[in-house]
């Protein structure tokens, strides 16, 4: 499937049992024991730098749906609403949850917390997506860190299911488009390794395992499909989000609330190549120390195919590569 752009395999068999009592115990055991299927799932010959997939895995509770795994080049991350959106229609126009017109709401355990997300129906189709996120929150406002070669960068540090450096583009004479996507990677990469090395602030008030930066996310106000702003989220190891970033449009909206900017009916945010997602914030809420939202942000996912995938124990590159 993709979502604006962004692909996601969704492996339904032929992976082993993965033990555990909830997701993050599963996300730990495949970790730690079943690796390199995903590498040979993500990486080169059968996907690429840039793959991006889930696994669907028993809910943390039964009143859930089902569980997901999320996993990437660099490992496994803990929330994804371009996978949300995408594995919401697939679950709706397979038949894996009772279609219910006009919206078929479902609940997806993922990393993170629960996910509860919606498909709009219309003529017995899923026409767009959206979900509420696990209550997102700015950690800090206008941060500064030295990166080599730009000097001293501010950054806004927030959490949308995952937790992202957000820069702005225009200050630093940074190009969004798409002919500049190398430097985009080198860059937020550079940010994000700096912003690592020097801050201590990156800390989940209730879990270990969701206390990471997973990436940098560039915005900008120079648009060019009529939204209201650009997105370019360099995460995991130097992946490039083709979608306006779901997780980090649920960080955008707990920023854009505390600082009094959104409109009451949200923004819409494009992506590197123009597509687009719709984020509001749909109430707020205390977490732990902060003051939260829960955002909700909409999309739309397709179909591009079914593959089956074969490893011979005998092929030298049977867990994969990468070239960038």
């Amino acid at each position: 499937m993709h979502t604006g752009g962004e692909p996601l395999r969704v492996i339904v068999d032929g992976l082993p049992e993965l033990k555990g009592n909830s997701v993050l115990e599963y996300r730990r055991f495949m970790k730690s024991n079943y690796d390199h299927l995903r590498t040979s799932l993500m990486f080169e010959p059968r996907g690429h730098a840039d793959m991006y997939g889930c696994v669907l895995l028993p809910p943390n509770h039964p009143s859930a749906d089902f569980g997901i795994l999320f996993l990437h080049n660099e490992g496994y991350s803990t929330m994804c609403g371009h996978a949300i959106i995408a594995i919401t229609k697939l679950a709706v126009e397979m038949g894996w949850v009772k279609k219910e017109s006009p919206t078929t709401k479902l609940e997806i355990d993922a990393p993170c917390g629960r996910i509860t997300s919606f498909a709009r129906i219309e003529e017995g189709k899923v026409q767009s997506v959206y979900f509420h996120c696990v209550p997102s929150f700015v950690v800090a406002l206008d941060q500064d860190v030295n990166v080599e070669g730009l000097g001293k960068v501010k950054y806004d540090l927030a959490y949308g299911g995952a937790f992202y450096a957000y820069v702005d583009a225009d200050k630093l004479g940074i190009s969004l488009r798409e002919d500049n996507y190398t430097q985009l990677i080198k860059t937020g990469m550079d940010i994000k390794r700096a912003v690592v090395k020097s801050s201590s602030l990156v800390n989940h008030p209730f879990e270990k395992d969701l206390s990471f930066l997973y990436g940098t996310i560039f915005t900008s106000q120079k648009t060019y499909n009529g939204a209201d702003s650009r997105n370019v989220c360099i995460f995991a190891e130097g992946e490039v989000d083709r979608s306006p970033t779901g997780s980090g449009v649920a960080g955008r909206m707990a920023i854009h609330h505390k600082k009094g900017e959104l409109k009451p009916d949200g923004m819409t945010i494009e992506s590197i190549i123009g597509t687009k997602f719709k984020g509001s914030v749909h109430d707020t809420l205390s977490y732990g120390p902060y003051e939260a939202v829960i955002p909700k942000v909409e999309g739309t996912a397709y179909v591009t195919g079914q593959n089956e995938w074969l490893i011979d124990p005998e092929d030298p590159l049977k867990n994969g590569f990468i070239l960038r």
